[in-house]
């Protein structure tokens, strides 16, 4: 058995190369390989969002805190609340984010394939952010 205590969790800034607005990353400690799981609760403010980006091998998000808006490639951007949980697909470009008036809490969960959980690409458009 291994426990971190919550004192000892470490928090960040989000990198302005992956984020749009204000996000505070706050990693969850996971055991060391051969386990790939790579863990975060991230916290955004009103209107932030990540980049767009895919997974290797999937992403799970489980929002905590306020209303989060997600989208695929292609597809409309969905609204989700406190509780609901989303699975993007390996390889499934998207985003997501809080709504544009209340701060967001998720848990993000993914697995690392290679060393890498994440392949980040554009800055995802004001006009795709309000989903036109």
């Amino acid at each position: 058995m291994q426990i971190t205590r919550s004192a000892d969790h470490d928090s960040r800034s989000g990198n302005s190369d992956y984020f749009t607005g204000t996000v505070t990353l706050e990693p969850v400690p996971t055991p060391d390989a051969p386990a790939r799981l790579n863990a975060a609760r991230v916290t955004f403010g009103p209107g932030a969002r990540t980049f767009w980006h895919t997974h290797p091998l999937g992403q799970t998000l489980l929002v905590l805190s306020g209303t989060c808006l997600a989208q695929t490639d292609g597809g409309a951007v969905m609204r989700l609340d406190p509780g609901d949980t989303v699975f993007f697909a390996p390889g499934e470009k998207h985003w997501h984010g809080a709504g544009p008036d209340a701060p967001m809490t998720h848990l993000a969960m993914q697995e690392a394939q290679d060393g890498s959980a994440a392949d980040w690409l554009e800055e995802v458009t004001d006009a795709q952010y309000a989903g036109n």
